[in-house]
Order: structure tokens, then sequence, then C-alpha cells
């Protein structure tokens, strides 16, 4: 099974990597390796983790508040967000659309 992010999911994904990286030496790092961690499980995974609506789940980073929202699109996930948990939760739901 193969991943995939909207370009949106993977603006965030940069932007929160770089908002990290501007806090602290290696916490960019840090992120962006406990993302990769979070998208191996829900790539092994897919229905393992929490149902949103019937066609979205989201999975939740460990050290970090955020959040990978994702669909299984055929063979392969779809990945609709790197979302903050505190921040606008919801604010890509419009891009399954």
């Amino acid at each position: 099974m193969s991943i995939r992010l909207l370009e949106p999911a993977q603006m965030e994904l940069d932007e929160a990597i770089a908002w990290y990286a501007e806090q602290a030496p290696g916490l960019g790092d840090a992120f962006l390796i406990e993302t990769l961690k979070t998208l191996r499980l829900v790539e092994q995974f897919p229905q393992a983790w929490h149902p949103l609506t019937p066609e979205i789940r989201r999975c939740r980073l460990r050290r970090f508040p955020y959040s990978v929202c994702y669909t299984q699109d055929g063979p392969s996930i779809l990945v609709l967000a790197i979302a903050h948990q505190h921040r606008k939760p919801d604010h890509w739901k419009n891009r399954l659309g």
C-alpha cells in the first residue's frame, strides 16, 4: 500500500516542521520522524484508527499535538491533512470533496 499526501497536507507538514525547527534544535527533525512513524502505522493498519466518518480516519501522533487524517483510495492511503489538534481541527473536512 502506498501513501499520497494532498498538497494542502504536504504544506501543513512542511509548515509544522519549520515551526518546530525554530523552537529548538532538532525538534523539526523529531516532528518529521514522528510523522513518518505514524504514516507507516497507518499504511500497515489502515482500519485500526479512529473513524471520523465512514470514509475518513484519524491517527494521532504520540509526541506532538497533530493528527494524520486520511482515507483509503483504492490500493493507497490518501492523507487529507496533518492537522493540529487544537487549532481549527476540522478545517480540512472539505478536502475530500
